[in-house]
Parts: structure tokens; sequence; C-alpha cells
């Protein structure tokens, strides 16, 4: 398998106040655990900055050119109490656009097998008009959306294990049929969405919601008798994973149980479906993970899996 990672140090320019679990230390912690022997062959590439069109394709233009008026000269402006900008973020944020974006043309044009697109801020939490949760822009969301556009693709998932629920990916494709979303997540926790009875207007969200405590066999089973046979029944041609790793055991935000084995099988569930009707077409985006030896462990198991080692 050719793995495709995408990164840029811009996104180390999103600065946060001191103590807020979303810092710059995530990636660098990714960066130490990626620069091992066994991931020499990845082919690496630095993210672009995203295209402000290819934003509107989830999000109003509206939302878009007020965000980029928020985004102060000095200091953090404060959107609510977890989520703040500071002069590096409007960057950050484009360039995870630009990764996802980047990802999803390299593997629609077979220049790799699938992508990582290992970029911050997270995205999975920004509705249509309304950043929150650490998240400015879905980048998932974008990147399912550009394939579609770009390349034709018909149908196309967007598989979540972050243990958060993802609403805003639930609330940008609420009402599309031509876009499946499944996620995993703790509940109760925040946001408070992703019930399993939210299935969306036309029966293509798939909520397996995780009880605090349970760990791997539960994630497993949630997958096995609830996502993956929608998923097989959708027949996605393009899957974007909403890679969170802080459903690990040590993450200090949830209360799931998962190690890094976990999410080597998981990422290779995907793949086989992945491989069953998308042509192995796959771009994973990171989310969460807050403890920083949980998340080198654990995105690294979860790249050796796309890697196929």
């Amino acid at each position: 398998m050719t793995t495709l990672l995408v990164t840029h140090s811009a996104c180390l320019e999103h600065v946060v106040p001191h103590g807020h679990p979303e810092r710059p230390d995530r990636l660098r912690a990714i960066e130490l655990g990626l620069g091992a022997d066994r991931f020499k062959p990845l082919r690496r590439v630095e993210a672009a900055i995203g295209n402000l069109d290819h934003i509107a394709l989830c999000h109003s233009e509206h939302y878009v050119s007020e965000l980029e008026l928020m985004a102060p000269k000095e200091g953090l402006a404060f959107i609510d109490g977890d989520t703040s900008m500071s002069p590096g973020t409007w960057e950050a944020a484009l360039r995870c656009v630009g990764g996802a974006t980047m990802a999803v043309d390299a593997v629609m044009k077979g220049e790799v097998d699938n992508a990582f697109v290992c970029t911050r801020p997270p995205g999975h939490h920004a509705e249509a008009a309304k950043p929150m949760g650490f998240c400015f822009f879905d980048n998932a969301a974008i990147a399912a959306r550009y394939a579609q556009r770009q390349y034709g693709i018909s149908r196309a998932a967007i598989v979540d294990f972050d243990v958060h629920h993802g609403n805003g990916s639930q609330d940008i494709f609420w009402a599309d049929a031509s876009v499946m979303y499944c996620s995993t997540h703790e509940m109760p926790l925040f946001p408070g969405t992703g019930a399993a009875s939210e299935r969306g207007e036309h029966d293509t969200i798939v909520n397996a919601p995780l009880r605090p405590g349970d760990g791997g066999s539960q994630f497993r089973a949630a997958f096995t008798n609830v996502i993956l046979p929608q998923l097989r029944k959708f027949a996605p041609e393009m899957i974007v994973i909403s890679a969170g790793f802080d459903a690990h055991w040590r993450d200090p935000l949830a209360n799931i149980q998962l190690q890094e084995s976990d999410y080597t099988w998981v990422t290779q569930q995907v793949m086989e479906l992945a491989a069953s009707s998308a042509a192995g077409r796959i771009v994973s985006v990171l989310e969460g993970g807050y403890d920083l030896q949980a998340l080198k462990d654990s995105v690294g198991a979860h790249v050796a899996a796309l890697m196929g080692t």
C-alpha cells in the first residue's frame, strides 16, 4: 500500500490558552511517532492553503468571511469557552482544508492508495454556520463533498470514531442522501448529540453510541453489528475517516477504554469495506486525541494499518 502523509508546520501556529487540551504538542507527538523507521515508506507532502470555494461546499460564505474577520492580529479571540483564535489560526484552518482536498486529489487520481491528513485544528464539530468544540471548518465533510463535486463520486461516507459525536458532519449531511455519516462516540458527552434515533432525512445517519466505561469489545460490536452493515448496503465510492483518538483509555476528556489494537482493527475493517466498493479509496483526517503518548501510539497504529504493515 502507498500511503500519503499530509501535514504543515503552520498548524503549530494555532495557539490556544495555557492548559487547553487541543495544543500544538499534539502534532509534535505524532511527528515524533511517525519518524520511526517503519514509517519511512510514507509519501510526505505539505498541505496547501485551502480554497475558499471548497470551504463553501459545506459552510456558508457569510460564515467564512465572518470567521476570517474574527482572526486577531495579536492575542486570542474567544468564540466560546472552548474555542478561540490566535493570529496563526486562520492559516492553520486553511491548511487543514487544503490538506484534506490534496489528499482527495492524490487518492482519486490513483497516485496513492490512501492518505492521512495530520493537521489541526480539528473539524467535525463545526456546523455549517457555527464554530465550536475546538473546530472551525469541517475538514472531513469538505473532503467528502469535494470528492463528489470534483470527481463525480455519487456516494461518499464519513466514518467517525472520535469519542465525541461529530455534530457538525451530521448537521451538514442531515438531509443529504448521497453522504452517509457513521459515528461511534461516548454518550452522554459533549456535544450532546448522536443518539441512535438520529438517522437523518434519508436514513443515512448511523449513530452507535457507547456508554462510559465501554472498551474494545463494545466498540467492535458497534462497528460489526451497526455501522459496517449499513456501510455495506450504502456501498460508498469514497470513504473519509474522522480519525479521533480520544476514546483511548489514557485520554483525559472521556471514559472509553480503547487500546492501540482497537484502532488497528477498525482501520482494517474500513479498508476491507473500501476495497469492496470504493477501490480502496480512503482519506483519513485527524480529529481529537489529547493524551500525547496515547495519541502518538494510536496514530502510529492507524497509519501502519493504512500502510498495510
